[in-house]
């Protein structure tokens, strides 16, 4: 045993680490940003809206897309756990009882009992780094979870708002469609006194008529709409589809007035705040987690030295083992290399290297589409602010051309079908601007997905 003890220093001070070191990609060639700005986490509540707020904050504690990322970090902790230990010094209790009967030529024979109690212990040394490169791979790869998680919560709040947006606007465009209803009953009621006066002819009232019916052909489609999107929030929330009365007690639409957007702040994001995006730097740490495993495969083709050892008693009967002359101990020293498998443990290595060059391209790949969104996203918002506020003055102007055309047609002075016109003009002027408004907050949305969530900041 002293001379095991002499020896363990020498192979602590021999030991290494084989293996690359992971360097940090920089795919921007810049530092860190002196520009930038700060997202919350809780970025949606810039829409000041409670019943959205509530509804995210609900959605993160009951979605079951999120109890299965949070089973899976569960999951890549414990294994981290398992694998940061497997190459300490293993003790184990032994007990072992054996009975044997040996025949003997002209005699009865003999017969004996055997038993053992005591402590066995094994211990592989790390000389190599195989144990310290396999505890990096599965740390990285509990980051890379972590990381998922993160970005698992990010995606379902993103979705939870888009559809919120998208339903609050089908309301919206139900409203207006109702509300056109009541103009074209009114507008049908005057065409039909001026039919019974003579002062118009049957085609006047039947493109009354058809306009009617047209408005109201398209409320069961927005209704069906409206449905579907009541339906895939209570998915996200993780609730059944009945259960939708808070839901259906929302009116209106999103009001511009309740939040204010500042597209010149946001607009001076620098491309490289996606490095806080999470499914960023999950792709980061399963590229980590590739490195470590080349060392891993490396540290496998060396020797492999093990000590183990014994402690205990043994008796030829159970009374005989509290005997303190009964004790003994043992220990042994092992090495073992790879001979004739050299070919396939070289092939190992040869294939890590490859799966590392695979996660480089997805970590590189991840990088370049989130680039992408984060622009995309920018673009589009200024583009559809820039929309919406024509499409309100489009709106505005059709509003005060509807009611000098109606006056007009009630003094005789136009056709019918300038009066129509026109107010197929105003439905569909309110109608896209509610439908820009709503693209506006999902281009936000969009924005605030792509730049990471908040998810870099505290």
């Amino acid at each position: 045993m002293l001379k095991i003890c002499k020896i363990l220093p020498l192979f602590w001070l021999i030991s290494c680490t084989l293996g690359p070191e992971y360097q940090a990609q920089d795919f921007f060639g810049t530092s860190e940003p002196q520009n930038t700005i700060t997202i919350s986490r809780q970025w949606y509540k810039v829409f000041a809206d409670e019943k959205l707020n509530s509804l995210i904050e609900e959605a993160l504690r009951r979605s079951p897309d999120v109890k299965i990322a949070i089973s899976r970090l569960q999951q890549a902790r414990y294994l981290l756990e398992i694998k940061k230990v497997d190459y300490f010094p293993k003790v184990d209790g032994a007990a072992a009882y054996n009975y044997a009967f040996a025949p003997e030529y002209g005699e009865t024979g003999s017969s004996g009992s055997y038993f053992k109690l005591g402590l066995d212990a094994v211990w592989e040394l790390d000389i190599w780094g195989k144990g310290r490169r396999q505890t990096q791979r599965y740390a990285a790869l509990y980051q890379a979870s972590i990381n998922n998680l993160e970005n698992t919560s990010l995606t379902l709040a993103a979705e939870v708002a888009n559809n919120y947006v998208l339903l609050r606007t089908t309301q919206e465009q139900l409203r207006i469609a109702e509300e056109n209803l009541k103009t074209e009953r009114e507008i049908l009621q005057a065409v039909q006194k001026k039919y019974q006066n003579g002062m118009s002819d049957e085609t006047a009232l039947q493109q009354a008529e058809f306009a009617l019916q047209t408005t109201q052909s398209t409320i069961p489609v927005l209704q069906y709409r409206k449905s579907a999107y009541e339906n895939a929030i209570l998915l996200l929330c993780g609730r059944i589809p009945d259960d939708k009365n808070d839901l259906e007690n929302i009116k209106g639409g999103l009001d511009v007035r309740n939040f204010r957007i500042d597209y010149l702040k946001l607009k001076q994001t620098p491309l490289n705040v996606i490095r806080n995006r999470p499914d960023v730097k999950a792709a980061e740490q399963q590229l980590i987690a590739k490195n470590a495993a080349i060392g891993e495969a490396i540290a496998a083709m060396f020797p492999s030295v093990g000590l183990s050892a014994l402690l205990g008693r043994q008796a030829h009967t159970v009374k005989s083992l509290d005997n303190s002359r009964q004790a003994s101990y043992g220990y042994a020293a092992d090495i073992t290399t790879p001979l004739w498998h050299w070919g396939e443990m070289l092939k190992q290595v040869k294939l890590s290297r490859a799966e590392k060059e695979e996660y480089f391209y997805l970590y590189q790949n991840s990088v370049l589409t989130a680039a992408n969104e984060l622009q995309n996203s920018l673009n589009a918002l200024e583009q559809e602010i820039k929309r919406r506020e024509l499409l309100q003055k489009a709106a505005l102007s059709m509003e005060k051309i509807l009611k000098s055309q109606r006056l007009k047609y009630d003094e005789g002075l136009i056709e019918f079908s300038d009066l129509l016109y026109s107010e197929q003009n105003l439905l569909k002027s309110r109608d896209d601007l509610a439908q820009s408004f709503g693209a506006v907050c999902q281009n936000l949305i969009g924005f605030y997905k792509s730049a990471g969530g908040g998810m870099g900041n505290p």
